[in-house]
C-alpha cells in the first residue's frame, strides 16, 4: 500500500531511475535519514528498464573514469550489502580496431586509463579472437582488453539501490508525480505533488528525459534531448557462456553482450533519430518506440561481418527505446546556478548504468556538503549556456550526439551540427582569411588558419599534417612578429557599487584595491582552498570593476558573484559580455602596429604591464589591456561590438608590411604552455590550491581583508607540497602529446599531463601535470629523478621543471627582447643537442 506523502523532508529526489535511487542510497550511507524519493509511476519505468547494462570504465578523463571505476567496484558488493540480486558479472571487454587511427586512439586511451589506475591491455587480433571466439579478426589491427569491465541487470541493480536506501531510512513513493518545483526568494522551498506539497531543504532532479522541462519552468538550462536507441537480441547461441566478454567495434557502430545465452547487439549510429521534440508524455512508462529496421540495417550488417556466426541465428527481439543525450556528450551534474538548494543529475548519454554508483556518490556528497568532493567541471551543469534550452538546437545536435559516442575523438574536434549559434562580428572576415573554426560554449572560434578561401578541416589529427604546420606558423609569428587573435568569446562581468571593492576583496586572493586603470589577475577560491575560477579584474572606476573570464566559465562565475553579492551591501552584477569584442594583438611588434592605428602612447612608461586604458583606435574606441596569455608583449583590445569591424579593418590595413598574421586557439594553447601559463579547467580546478598550482604570487597575504579559502592556504603556507603542478617536456618524442599522458619517475607512475601540445619554439612536446611524492615535490626531487612520458603505450624520456621552459623571468612580456634561443631552458637545449 502506498505510504502517505510527508509534509517535509531534508532531501527530495525527483525520479526513480537508477541515478535517483543511487543518490538516495548514498545519502543514507552518509547518515542522512530524512530522504524522500518521488517517482511519477514505477521505479525504472523511464529509461533504466530497457538499458543494455554494460559496465565500461575507460572514459575520456580521470574523474569520469573514477565514476565508472567506483561503480564497477560497488556492483561487485552491492548484492551482499543490500540482499538484492543485481546480475553483475565482471566478464571483461574487448574493443577492436580495424584502422590505424582507431588503434592509435585505443593505445592513447589505454595509456590514459593506466594513469587513472585502470588495468587496460592492448592485445593483438589473435588474442582478441581467443577471448571472444565469435569475432572475425581478419582485418583487426589490435584491440583493448579491460578485464574488470562487465555487465549488470539494470532493473535488479536499481532494486538493490532501492533496498539499500530503504534500509538506510529513505522513503520511496511510486505513482507520486512531481508537477512543480517550488521556490521562495531564489531558494528551493519544496515540490508540488498531486497529493500535496512537500517542504524541502534540497531537491535534485533525476527525471531523465523529463528533466529539461522541469528545469525550464524555472528558467534553468538543463540541455538534454531524447533520441531513439536500437538494439536486437538473437535467439540462443550454442556455447555462449555468461562470462563471454562484451564487445565493441566503434567504427562499425555496435556493441554486443551475452544475455541469457543470447547476444544483445546495440548501435550508436552516426545519424541518430531525435525523439520527443514536442515534449515527453508524462504517462510514457515501460514503453518502446516503433521499429525502424531500415535505419539500423547497415550497422547490423557490420555486426554480422564482425561476428559471422550471427548470420545463422535468428532475431528474437528488435527493440527501440528513448535515451537522453547532451550537446557535448557529458553528464549534467550539480547545482542550479542561481537557485540555492536545487540540483540535477541527468543527461547520461547511454552511460547511466555504468556511472550510476559514482554519480550517486558524487551527488550525495555535493548536496550534503555544498561542494563536490573532486573536480567535476566537465560534467557540471553550470557549463550550460542559456541558448542551449532552444529545442531546435537540441534536436539537431542530438542527431549527431548519438554517433559521437563511438566516433574517433580527434584532437580539437567539435560537433558539426547546430553551429554558428554565437559568432564574433569578425566571423566572416576570419572565414575568408582561412579560419578553421571550433566550438566552445556555442562560440565559433578560429582554431588555426589555412589558405584563404579554402575548405576548412573539421578537426586536427594525431599527426603533424596541415593543421600542425598552420598552427606552427602562427606560433612562430607570435614569437617573432605580430599576430591577431579574435577572443570575442571572453565573458565580461561588470561589478559596480560602493561595496563592489569589498565583495571582490572577499572573493579574490590577490589585492584588488588598486588604482583606477590597473589590472589584477586573481584566483577565486572555495572554502577548501580550491580554485573556483581565475579571472582578470580591471578597475575601471572608484566603484566599478570589469571582470574578464573564459567563455565556458561565464555562467559559473556569474553565479559565484551573485551568490556572494547577496547580503554584501550596495553592489550590482551585470553581464555585459555581448557588448564587447576582444581583439588580442600579440608579439614583439605589437606596439609598433598599435602605434600606427592609435595616437595613444603605448610605451612602457605610459602603458606598463597590467594597465587598462581607453584608447582611440581606427575610428573607434577600445579599452586596451596590456596583458598576455602567450608570453610575449601584447594588448587585448576590448572593443564595443558595433565598432569591432572598423577596428579590425584598421589593424589589418596597417599590418601589411609587418607581416601581421591571424592566429587561432591551437597556437594560443601551445604558446601559453611554453610560457607556463595555467588554464582553468585543464591545469587548475576547484580542487587545486594556488600554492599547489605554482600561483603563490597571486596571494596577497598582507592585505587587510580576509578572503574565502585563506584558512586552508595558511595551513599549506611554508609546507613542501606533496602534489604540485610541474612543467614537463619530451625533447626527443616523435608522437604528439595532447594531454592525459602518464608521467613516470624512476619507473613509478607519479602523475599525468593535465594539458599538452607541441612547443614550436622549444622544438618538442610540452605540457603540465600534477606530480605526487610522499616526501614533497621539490626542485631537488625533480633533478634527481629520471622522468618519462607515456604516449600511446610507449615511454619517452622527459624533463621536469618547476619553472617554465620558455622565458621564465617574463622578459619578453616586459618588452626586453633577448634572443629566443637565450630564453629556452638550458636543460632542454642540452637534451635536444644530445638527441
Amino acid at each position: 500500500m502506498q505510504s502517505k506523502l510527508p509534509s517535509q523532508a531534508e532531501y527530495v529526489i525527483i525520479g526513480g531511475g537508477i541515478i535517483g535511487l543511487s543518490i538516495a542510497y548514498h545519502l543514507t550511507r552518509l547518515g542522512h535519514r530524512d530522504v524522500l524519493l518521488l517517482e511519477r509511476d514505477q521505479l525504472t519505468c523511464g529509461t533504466t528498464w530497457h538499458a543494455a547494462g554494460l559496465v565500461t570504465q575507460l572514459r575520456a578523463s580521470e574523474n569520469m573514469a573514477k565514476l565508472a571505476q567506483y561503480t564497477a567496484g560497488l556492483f561487485r558488493e552491492l548484492e551482499e550489502l543490500t540482499g538484492q540480486h543485481t546480475g553483475f558479472r565482471q566478464c571483461g571487454s574487448v574493443t577492436v580496431a580495424a584502422t590505424p587511427e582507431r588503434l592509435e586512439e585505443l593505445k592513447r586511451g589505454a595509456s590514459m586509463g593506466r594513469s587513472f589506475g585502470l588495468d587496460v591491455e592492448i592485445i593483438d587480433a589473435a588474442e582478441a579472437k581467443r577471448r571472444m571466439p565469435l569475432l572475425d579478426v581478419a582485418d583487426v589491427l589490435g584491440a583493448a582488453w579491460i578485464p574488470s569491465d562487465g555487465k549488470t541487470n539494470p532493473v535488479d541493480t536499481t532494486r538493490a539501490f532501492a533496498a539499500g536506501a530503504r534500509q538506510g531510512g529513505a522513503k520511496i513513493l511510486e505513482r507520486t508525480p512531481v508537477t512543480r518545483v517550488l521556490l521562495e526568494e531564489g531558494k528551493i522551498s519544496g515540490v508540488q505533488a498531486a497529493e500535496g506539497v512537500v517542504r524541502a531543504e534540497k531537491v535534485v532532479i533525476c527525471a531523465g528525459m523529463w528533466s529539461r522541462g522541469l528545469a525550464a519552468e524555472l528558467n534553468w538550462t538543463v540541455p538534454l534531448h531524447a533520441a531513439e536507441h536500437f538494439y536486437v537480441v538473437t535467439e540462443s547461441i550454442a556455447g555462449l557462456l555468461p562470462d563471454t566478454p562484451t564487445v565493441r567495434d566503434l567504427d562499425a557502430c555496435f556493441y554486443a553482450k551475452e544475455d541469457a545465452g543470447k547476444l544483445l547487439v546495440g548501435f550508436f549510429e552516426p545519424k541518430g533519430k531525435p525523439w520527443g521534440m514536442e515534449g515527453i508524455p508524462r504517462e510514457f512508462s515501460f514503453d518502446s518506440l516503433p521499429d525502424d529496421f531500415e535505419h539500423i540495417e547497415p550497422h547490423l550488417s557490420n555486426a554480422l561481418r564482425r561476428m559471422p556466426a550471427l548470420e545463422n541465428v535468428g532475431l528474437q527481439l528488435s527493440f527501440n527505446g528513448p535515451e537522453s543525450f547532451t550537446p557535448d556528450n557529458r553528464f549534467l551534474l550539480g547545482p542550479a546556478p542561481d537557485i540555492d538548494g536545487l540540483y540535477v543529475a541527468s543527461g547520461f548519454n547511454s552511460c547511466g548504468i555504468e556511472s550510476s554508483g559514482g554519480a550517486g556518490k558524487v551527488m550525495a556528497e555535493w548536496m550534503s556538503t555544498g561542494m563536490p568532493a573532486s573536480d567535476y567541471w566537465e560534467m557540471d551543469v553550470r557549463r550550460a549556456m542559456p541558448f542551449q534550452r532552444n529545442r531546435r538546437y537540441l534536436r539537431d545536435r542530438t542527431g549527431e550526439a548519438v554517433g559521437l559516442l563511438y566516433a574517433l575523438h580527434w584532437p580539437h574536434k567539435s560537433p558539426e551540427t547546430a553551429r554558428k549559434v554565437r559568432v564574433s562580428p569578425l566571423h566572416d572576415r576570419l572565414a575568408a582569411a582561412g579560419a578553421n573554426f571550433g566550438e566552445a560554449a556555442g562560440w565559433e572560434r578560429a582554431q588555426w588558419f589555412g589558405a584563404p578561401e579554402t575548405a576548412a578541416s573539421a578537426h586536427a589529427t594525431f599527426a603533424r599534417d596541415d593543421w600542425f604546420k598552420a598552427s606552427a606558423a602562427e606560433h612562430e609569428a607570435t614569437r617573432s612578429g605580430v599576430t591577431l587573435f579574435d577572443q570575442t568569446s571572453f565573458a565580461h562581468l561588470l561589478v559596480q557599487g560602493r561595496d563592489a571593492l569589498a565583495l571582490l576583496q572577499r572573493l579574490s586572493t590577490n589585492d584588488v584595491d588598486v588604482p583606477v586603470g590597473r589590472i589584477v589577475y586573481t584566483p577565486w577560491l572555495n572554502e577548501r582552498g580550491g580554485m573556483e575560477s581565475d579571472v582578470t579584474i580591471a578597475r575601471t572606476g572608484d566603484e566599478e570593476f570589469l571582470v574578464v573570464t573564459a567563455a565556458v566559465q561565464r555562467i559559473r562565475d556569474l553565479a559565484w558573484l551573485r551568490k556572494h553579492a547577496k547580503g554584501a551591501g550596495h553592489v550590482f552584477i551585470t553581464d555585459v559580455s555581448s557588448g564587447y569584442t576582444c581583439l588580442s594583438v600579440m608579439g614583439p611588434r605589437s606596439r609598433e602596429l598599435l602605434m600606427r592605428v592609435s595616437p595613444a602612447d603605448f610605451s612602457d612608461a605610459a602603458f606598463p604591464f597590467a594597465t587598462a586604458r581607453e584608447v582611440e583606435i581606427g575610428y573607434g574606441m577600445a579599452l586596451a589591456f596590456r596583458m598576455t596569455f602567450v608570453g610575449e608583449l601584447g594588448w587585448e583590445l576590448h572593443v564595443p561590438t558595433e565598432q569591432a569591424l572598423g577596428v579590425y579593418d584598421a589593424l589589418i590595413a596597417a599590418g601589411g608590411d609587418l607581416d601581421l598574421r591571424h592566429a587561432g586557439y591551437v597556437a594560443l594553447n601551445t604558446l601559453r604552455l611554453e610560457a607556463g601559463y595555467r588554464d582553468w579547467g585543464a591545469d587548475v580546478s576547484d580542487e587545486d590550491s594556488p600554492l599547489e598550482a605554482g600561483l603563490g604570487f597571486t596571494v596577497a597575504w598582507n592585505k587587510a581583508e580576509n578572503f574565502i579559502g585563506r584558512t586552508v592556504l595558511e595551513s599549506q603556507r611554508g609546507q613542501v607540497p606533496r602534489r604540485r603542478l610541474v612543467q614537463l617536456a619530451a625533447p626527443r618524442a616523435a608522437p604528439l602529446m595532447f594531454g592525459s599522458e602518464p608521467v613516470w619517475r624512476d619507473g613509478s607512475l607519479v602523475g599525468y599531463l593535465r594539458s599538452a601540445g607541441f612547443g614550436h619554439t622549444l622544438g618538442c612536446g610540452v605540457g603540465m601535470g600534477y606530480l605526487r611524492s610522499e616526501h614533497g615535490v621539490t626542485a631537488e626531487w625533480l633533478v634527481k629523478g629520471s622522468f618519462e612520458i607515456e604516449i600511446a603505450g610507449e615511454r619517452h624520456a622527459a624533463i621536469a621543471s618547476l619553472r617554465a621552459f620558455y622565458d621564465s623571468n617574463r622578459t619578453r612580456v616586459k618588452g626586453e627582447y633577448r634572443k629566443i634561443e637565450d630564453l629556452v631552458a638550458q636543460e632542454l637545449l642540452t637534451a635536444r643537442s644530445e638527441g
